[in-house]
């Protein structure tokens, strides 16, 4: 069963990388059992050694997935993996990260949640939802119709994402999705936005 508050640690969100520990920190002491460690600019070294450090210090008190590399997820002794669109196929993903681990596939219209249904994903990241900050060229928000949508396509739980905050979280959840996937709304003060969020999804 996926949590219904899945955060994404994204360092380009944090002044530095200590930051972004003490967040994840943070997170785990709120409740979280979910995270997904996300990098898009750093290099794989870095990245590893991110990744690495995470594990170390939350240990198996929750679910570690790396998005993109399912090789660092294998290597750094991560839950799993999150593959976009234009990363390798879920297929391909499968491969590297054997039947045991985790594999979430991104999507952002019907066809492509009709698509990762077909897929041996463990769960479908449908978005964004509203209009988001945190990608540089992101696809349009398909609202919370495209929730609906989503939601009569696949009986794979659901990851809503993209621009959800506290406010929307609850309307997104009874859109039809399984959980929420929230970067920006959690990065000020991290611990106490997490206990906001999980009070407000129940």
């Amino acid at each position: 069963m996926i949590p219904r508050l899945y955060p994404i640690l994204d360092p380009s969100c944090f002044g530095d990388v200590e930051e972004l520990f003490t967040a994840a920190d943070a997170f785990t002491s709120a409740g979280v059992t979910l995270l997904q460690y996300r990098n898009k600019s750093g290099n794989a070294r870095q990245m590893l050694d991110d990744a690495r450090e995470l594990k170390r210090r939350l240990g198996n008190s929750v679910k570690l997935i790396m998005n993109d590399r399912a090789d660092l997820a294998l290597v750094a002794g991560f839950d799993g993996v999150h593959v976009g669109q234009d990363d390798l196929s879920p297929a391909g993903a499968r491969k590297v990260i054997g039947d045991t681990l985790w594999l979430g596939v991104s999507t952002h219209n019907p066809e492509q949640v009709r698509e990762a249904d077909q897929t041996s994903a463990d769960y479908i990241a449908v978005g964004p939802v509203f209009a988001t900050a945190s990608k540089a060229n992101p696809d349009p928000a398909i609202g919370l119709d495209g929730v609906r949508r989503a939601r009569e396509f696949t009986r794979k739980p659901l990851v809503a994402i993209g621009g959800i905050t506290r406010t929307n979280c609850r309307a997104v959840i009874e859109a039809g999705a399984d959980s929420v996937a929230v970067i920006s709304d959690l990065i000020r003060e991290p611990g106490k936005s997490a206990e906001a969020f999980l009070r407000i999804l129940g």
